[in-house]
């Protein structure tokens, strides 16, 4: 109830200690696809992960970089916890943990690869392009942006209503509390989220049935920017 009251930032300080053990934690084998599809250890030079809450995407890319990695997030308990795993993650890179504004960062064409993995639904509509901007800026040329989305469910399908259901819900709570709770689903979604990427210089590249059951409608986008 307490995260259901307070802004996104107040609700994940407060959810922070328990958050792994949640279903909001992306589930690992997804997380384990986007380290497949990024490559063997030590195939990248730096590597950052964007909203990185706990550090689930983190633990991996310690072994795939072989410089740096560096994390952001505006939670402070959920960079506690991600000190806490990455440190017992395998690999030599610098592990660098930032607390910022995802729509305000300051990288400039320092990295190779940058994640996001959970937490496209807490970018609003109006600051996608924002967002997707200071990805595109913290890249260096011909880096990529790995991230897991899905298909827009079809009518007939459950998923379907119960996103917009769950949309509309926020929405409401949104309109009457203050601060608000960004948190909707049916966001970044594949192909749609094409034009999006292709404005700030990414070509896109999807791949599907790359995660094990019941996680074989994950669709892992790899975003290459342009030189």
């Amino acid at each position: 109830m307490q995260q259901a009251l307070a802004s996104t930032q107040r609700g994940y300080d407060l959810l922070a200690p328990k958050f792994d053990r949640t279903p909001f934690r992306t589930p690992e084998p997804i997380v384990e696809g986007v380290r497949d599809i990024i490559g063997p250890p030590r195939s990248i030079g730096s590597a950052l992960d964007v909203c990185c809450g706990t550090g689930a995407a983190l633990y991996h890319l310690r072994a795939l970089a072989r410089d740096r990695v560096t994390g952001i997030d505006f939670s402070d308990g959920m960079l506690d916890e991600a000190r806490r795993h990455v440190g017992e993650a395998p690999g030599a890179a610098q592990v660098e943990l930032v607390r910022g504004d995802a729509l305000a960062m300051t990288f400039d064409r320092e990295f190779d690869v940058a994640t996001c993995v959970g937490a496209l639904g807490h970018v609003d509509r109006k600051d996608e392009d924002r967002f997707v901007d200071g990805i595109a800026r913290a890249l260096r040329p011909g880096g990529r942006f790995v991230f897991v989305t899905h298909r827009k469910p079809r009518p007939s399908e459950l998923a379907f209503w119960l996103s917009h259901g769950f949309n509309a819900a926020m929405r409401v709570r949104n309109a009457v509390l203050k601060p608000e709770f960004v948190m909707y689903y049916l966001t970044f979604v594949w192909p749609e989220v094409e034009p999006l990427l292709a404005r700030h210089g990414f070509s896109a590249q999807a791949f599907e049935g790359r995660c094990p059951r019941p996680f074989e409608r994950a669709v892992l986008v790899v975003a290459t920017k342009r030189a």
